[in-house]
């Protein structure tokens, strides 16, 4: 009797531990998944030069954009984010501001380098000038540089953490590779429509200067706007 009392606890023991041993509730998950992407749909800095590349150079440097500003900045901001660093950040008024402005420069600088092609660097042959690790590295910087997917994670992820699950980091690291996952997706999209567009823009030159000149300003206008009016949600 005692023999089959202890093997009865040794099972429920092991279920209780089964069940904590999650990282997280999949339902929160759920709900996490679905909040992140709908509050990454609307159009952003990220989106519009991912649209930017799309029509410029097509489909492949669109998605290699993609790639830098989701997997490439992944790969610094989440360790940063487990560690805590995020929120010293977030903590800091000054760092704050100098990764904003620095932000609002580095997009302003890429405005108005379109702004300043000639009509004939903007002809066909140009479509494979930017190669995709310069695409990459690209969006890269763009996404690092934008203090606001910092601050999102800061402020929002926390929120799905359940301390009583276990390891806080795996949870943060969890959600912020779930948005970066989802990233991809919705960026993905941009990049997908924009270089279906761009196949057509590439066979008329004038179009595509003022394309260009268009992009640049808004980009521009973007930039001003992060620095001016505190930013941008994505």
């Amino acid at each position: 009797m005692e023999s089959l009392k202890d093997a009865k606890e040794f099972k429920d023991t092991a279920q209780v531990s089964g069940e904590e041993s999650k990282i997280m509730d999949p339902v929160l998950w759920m709900a996490f998944l679905g909040t992140v992407i709908f509050m990454q749909a609307p159009p952003g800095p990220d989106s519009l030069l991912v649209t930017a590349r799309g029509i410029s150079h097509g489909r492949s440097t669109a998605f290699f954009t993609v790639l830098g500003m989701t997997v490439g900045a992944g790969l610094v901001q989440l360790p940063l984010l487990a560690l805590g660093v995020s929120s010293l950040v977030a903590a800091s008024p000054l760092a704050f501001n100098l990764l904003r402005w620095s932000g609002a420069a580095y997009l302003c600088w890429l405005g108005l380098s379109l702004l300043r092609s000639p009509a004939t660097e903007v002809a066909v042959e140009e479509h494979g000038n930017l190669r995709p690790l310069a695409a990459a590295r690209e969006g890269m910087i763009a996404n690092l540089i934008n203090p606001w997917p910092i601050m999102f994670m800061v402020a929002f992820l926390p929120q799905f953490v359940d301390p009583t699950r276990g390891s806080v980091t795996l949870q943060l690291l969890l959600l912020g590779g779930t948005q970066k996952i989802t990233g991809v997706l919705v960026l993905g999209a941009y990049a997908l429509a924009s270089g279906t567009l761009g196949e057509w823009i590439l066979k008329q030159p004038k179009i595509r200067l003022w394309q260009q000149r268009i992009a640049g300003c808004f980009i521009i206008g973007l930039g001003i706007r992060m620095a001016v009016g505190g930013g941008a949600t994505r």
